[in-house]
């Protein structure tokens, strides 16, 4: 999920009203929570936040809070719990039918009903409009969906206990075909939905710069709200945010601190502002455009892994805040393991070196490594330095380094533009699947040309019909050694989680999850 940037507006007179609005009352006031993820309207991307089209960590932490899904994920994690549906479940023993009767009395926020057909609009929606952006994917193995009353039930084209999960993201989120056109992407910022919050953007040009999250009265799910409003405001930058906490213009910032402030608020004692760590599955990745003419060969990629010393870029970039990683799925996740390094062992040039000599690549071998500079923080520029520098010192690579914003970056990069590229993941769901299939399935979010059929036809599926993922295990190491042996993408890193907030703001602790979904609805005012 893969998962996964503006200019902040002068904010005093735009929180005058708000705050007017909000009463007298310290603990009505709006919770403002600062974030650097952006948000943009473009003419190549012009439907950000459309369940349809949204697949970046940003978008959806603005879904979750307005649409709607039959589950979600629980607090504290585990399996997802039914949400906007009562009740949910396999209907076979194979993991191939599943059956969910919606709760009585839900309505979207202008007072509609909300029936199993929305449900199925919904999700043959997303099917139908197959959007770019990877989003499909996720529920391109439902064969089809049947309605009866107030039960939605999903035919898959094969077994997938992991089925849950998916109708657990908003990409399943629950529209009204009055607001959602079937085979239209929504444009700009707008969002109706039944969840537990209304929504209000505000926006300079193609930017949004700031949202208002406000109770929904007619919401009737699994979710308690601890607060009536929550604003959610955009920052250039991680300096910028942390200024606004310590001047408490902000209660709290999430996405994305940077070492610095970590380290800072981490090793000095404070009463008003307070640090959490919060487990973190994100993971940093090269991709390749394999066929691009300067990777087509797999030595150079091979050779790349071979060199490229993870601890050094860590220790040098991000200290204590992230670790190397040496497979797709990261630790802590069922089916993690070490092929990367199994396969490649430390950095070795002389190996390198042999790889490309013995499949003929002449060197220095001429590479562009291309990044984001605005959605995953300033360590980015400082990280794909560094990678040039390590892949240089080697004289086997000749290396130039490009940046681009998001919004051109994202566009570029699954059009093939880029050879060799950086990019995140924030798991869609915690589960090794959501690792494994985004990179390597069909209609993948990286729209990668590298395809390989044992993997994709056989190993992927075979992993999703085991109920107890332990079991997948085996499958996921298949994979993994694969995936080193053609090096369609390179791991790099995994990354943990902070959040900084006014000692007065609880919740903080359930406020962030694994997967980097923000759950507004858990901040109050008060004492923890």
């Amino acid at each position: 999920m893969n998962r996964k940037t503006l200019v902040m507006p002068a904010v005093a007179g735009l929180l005058a009203p708000l705050l007017a609005a909000c009463g007298a009352s310290e603990e009505s006031r709006a919770i403002v929570v600062g974030t650097t993820d952006q948000f943009t309207a473009t003419e190549d991307a012009p439907a950000p936040l459309d369940p349809a089209f949204a697949y970046d960590t940003g978008a959806w932490n603005i879904l979750r809070q307005t649409v709607q899904t039959l589950l979600h994920v629980p607090r504290g994690g585990g399996e997802p719990v039914p949400e906007a549906a009562r009740s949910c479940g396999f209907t076979d023993k194979v993991s191939e039918s599943y059956r969910c009767t919606l709760r009585s009395g839900l309505t979207f926020a202008d007072g509609t009903p909300v029936t199993a057909e929305d449900v199925k609009y919904s999700v043959e929606r997303v099917l139908k409009i197959k959007s770019d952006n990877g989003t499909a994917a996720l529920l391109s193995n439902i064969d089809t969906v049947e309605t009866k009353g107030d039960e939605v039930v999903f035919h898959l084209k094969t077994p997938d206990a992991t089925f849950p999960y998916k109708l657990s993201t908003p990409v399943a989120g629950i529209l009204s075909k009055d607001k959602y056109a079937a085979d239209k992407l929504r444009d700009g910022f707008e969002v109706d939905g039944s969840g537990p919050y209304t929504m209000k953007a505000e926006r300079d040009g193609e930017k949004a710069t700031r949202f208002v999250f406000t109770k929904n009265p007619r919401y009737k799910g699994d979710i308690t709200l601890r607060n009536e409003r929550v604003e959610l405001r955009t920052f250039g930058d991680a300096g910028t945010m942390g200024a606004a906490l310590e001047s408490k213009d902000i209660d709290m910032m999430a996405r994305s601190l940077s070492q610095e402030q970590i380290k800072d608020l981490t090793e000095t004692s404070r009463d008003d502002i307070h640090v959490t760590e919060v487990p973190g599955l994100e993971i940093r990745y090269l991709g390749f455009n394999t066929k691009d003419p300067s990777v087509q060969e797999k030595a150079v990629r091979q050779a790349m892994a071979a060199v490229i010393d993870r601890g050094a870029l860590v220790d040098r970039v991000y200290g204590p805040t992230a670790e190397p990683l040496y497979s797709l799925i990261p630790t802590s996740i069922t089916g993690h393991a070490t092929p990367f390094f199994d396969v490649y062992g430390e950095p070795d040039t002389a190996r390198a070196a042999k790889l490309l000599k013995d499949a003929g690549v002449p060197t220095p071998v001429k590479l562009t490594l291309h990044y984001t500079t605005d959605h995953y923080g300033a360590e980015t520029a400082q990280e794909f330095e560094a990678l040039k520098n390590q892949l240089v010192a080697t004289e086997l690579f000749d290396v130039t380094v490009k940046g681009a914003e998001w919004s051109r970056f994202r566009t570029a990069q699954k059009r093939g533009d880029y050879a060799v590229y950086g990019l995140g993941w924030f798991p869609d769901y915690p589960d090794p699947d959501n690792y494994i299939a985004p990179f390597l399935d069909r209609d993948n979010f990286l729209n990668s040309p590298y395809v390989n059929k044992v993997v994709r036809d056989q190993l992927i599926p075979r992993s999703r019909r085991q109920a107890d993922r332990n079991a997948a295990t085996p499958v996921y190491g298949q994979i993994q050694k694969i995936v080193a042996q053609d090096v369609p993408v390179l791991p790099l890193w995994q990354g943990k989680q902070y959040v900084a907030s006014r000692a007065d703001v609880t919740g903080v602790e359930y406020a962030l999850n694994t997967s980097s979904d923000l759950l507004l609805w858990e901040l109050g005012r008060g004492t923890a």
